[in-house]
């Protein structure tokens, strides 16, 4: 075989592997959908008992309390009149206190809406499989890490975020409520990287042929997903407070926000989880930066000059370091914690969209087209 010939076969090999890798990326989107019907069926269908579930949820002490039923009441004599006290509701995690039990999962604890949440699943794993299988092709099309542009990004974080979310899975964590937010994202996310980030199979600007590409481009990524779940965690949190909140001072929420919201772990145990994968992930957030400086060293002769992307990881850096030290102050736990966290993952967001598409900088090599 001839050298032109060679290299005739070798081009069309990378050409079927990038037509491969979309029809893959497609093909996952697909599944996705479908899993994400299948959550919806598990919200939906799920059960439909809630006023008692919510009370024994919400009660500190059920001791008295039937099985199924709401709790008993106190009955004191006063003045020859029986006096009905309201059972106290706990919605914080008092010091040396077992947490405020969670609820029965997105399922309603009903075997049907826990068939459809198994179903769902399982579509998740499959999808997951097949947008594995189109970022593994893009990487054989190119031969090299497929993370040189925002659309190999963007296809890379989706795929590690669901890993991410059936890793907690397989580890026995009480984390499905988690399902139908991640793949509702996942779903934007591939559709905005196959309709507007979308670049054909190219080789790499000089500046990134480096071991360091899979170094700190690998951890930023895994960084970035992990910060994501802790962000849908810290969202939702905000949402159960509210609700708790509104519970103990007597109101009554909607059917809706009950039917959804009674269903989440506790307010605690959503603000425990944040704070956890947070805090997980902040010393390799670390590193990356680190890594980038150490590769800006040895491309650009310079480990720091204030580019656009440095600094915006920098101020991510930091952001994420004052909600940890919002989250050991006792003033600042909490909502307020919460929030300072959400605008961390702001902030993270920024420096990857905002920044790749609106700032011009040495980071501009990450093409949207």
């Amino acid at each position: 075989m001839t050298l032109a010939a060679a290299t005739d076969l070798a081009a069309a090999t990378n050409e079927n592997l990038a037509n491969l890798s979309n029809t893959l990326i497609y093909s996952a989107m697909a599944v996705y959908t479908l899993a994400f019907f299948a959550y919806i069926a598990e919200w939906t269908f799920g059960s439909r008992s809630k006023v008692s579930r919510t009370a024994a949820a919400l009660t500190a002490d059920a001791k008295g309390a039937k099985k199924g039923g709401a709790p008993e009441v106190t009955v004191k004599k006063a003045g020859g009149t029986a006096v009905l006290e309201r059972p106290k509701v706990v919605t914080r995690a008092a010091a040396g206190a077992r947490d405020v039990p969670d609820g029965p999962g997105a399922h309603g604890g009903d075997e049907q809406g826990d068939l459809y949440g198994r179903i769902a699943v399982s579509l998740t794993v499959l999808a997951f499989l097949i947008e594995f299988g189109g970022v593994l092709a893009r990487a054989l099309s190119v031969q090299r890490a497929p993370w040189g542009n925002m659309y190999e990004f963007n296809i890379t974080f989706s795929t590690v975020a669901v890993g991410v979310y059936l890793s907690l899975l397989a580890l026995k964590k009480n984390i499905r409520w988690l399902g139908l937010p991640l793949v509702t994202s996942v779903l934007l996310d591939l559709g905005l990287a196959v309709t507007v980030l979308y670049t054909a199979s190219d080789q790499l600007v000089p500046a990134l042929h480096s071991y360091w590409l899979y170094i700190h481009v690998s951890t930023a990524i895994f960084c970035g997903a992990v910060f994501y779940v802790g962000a849908v965690a810290t969202i939702l949190y905000l949402f159960k407070d509210s609700y708790e909140n509104k519970m103990a001072g007597g109101g009554t929420p909607g059917r809706f926000a009950t039917s959804v919201l009674e269903r989440l772990p506790s307010s605690a145990s959503l603000d425990k989880f944040s704070y956890r994968v947070n805090a997980a992930v902040f010393p390799l957030w670390t590193f990356t930066i680190i890594a980038g400086a150490i590769w800006a060293g040895d491309a650009w002769g310079r480990y720091w000059g204030w580019d656009p992307k440095e600094t915006w990881s920098f101020i991510t850096w930091v952001a994420y370091a004052c909600y940890l030290h919002a989250r050991a102050t006792a003033g600042w736990k909490g909502r307020k914690a919460a929030y300072i966290a959400l605008a961390a993952f702001a902030c993270w967001l920024f420096n990857y969209y905002g920044v790749n598409i609106f700032v011009s900088g040495k980071h501009s090599y990450a093409d949207v087209g």
